[in-house]
C-alpha cells in the first residue's frame, strides 16, 4: 500500500497508508485528516477538498477535466499551482511517499 504524506495547513505532516484505487479524498476521510472536508461526499461539487500536489507528480495523474479545473476557482483557499480536487485523484504507487499540502484557507 502506498504512504501518502498529508502536510497540514498549521506545518504538520501525516503520513498515512492509502488503498490502491481509492481516492485522496477517501484516505483522508478514513484517516480524519484535518483540512479535508467533502461537503459533496467526492462528486466535485463543493471544493472543500482542495490540495495541492508536487509539479513532478502532476504528470503521472489524469489530466484534470474541464470541470474539477473551474470547481478550483470556488475553493476557499487561493488556487495554486498543483491545486487539485483530491476527490479527482486515485490513489496509486505514483503516490507513494508524495506530500499533498492541504492549504491554508
Amino acid at each position: 500500500m502506498p504512504t501518502i504524506r498529508f502536510l497540514l495547513a498549521g506545518g504538520a505532516e501525516l503520513a498515512v497508508e492509502a488503498q490502491n484505487g481509492r481516492t485522496l479524498m477517501e484516505t483522508a476521510l478514513e484517516h480524519s485528516v484535518p483540512g479535508i472536508i467533502a461537503e459533496c461526499n467526492g462528486s466535485a461539487a463543493c471544493a472543500t477538498c482542495h490540495v495541492v500536489l508536487p509539479d513532478e507528480i502532476l504528470s503521472a495523474l489524469e489530466p484534470i477535466s474541464e470541470h474539477e479545473n473551474d470547481m478550483l476557482d470556488f475553493a476557499e483557499a487561493p488556487r495554486e499551482p498543483g491545486s487539485r480536487l483530491s476527490c479527482q485523484i486515485k490513489v496509486s504507487a505514483v503516490l507513494d511517499n508524495v506530500a499533498v499540502r492541504i492549504p491554508a484557507a
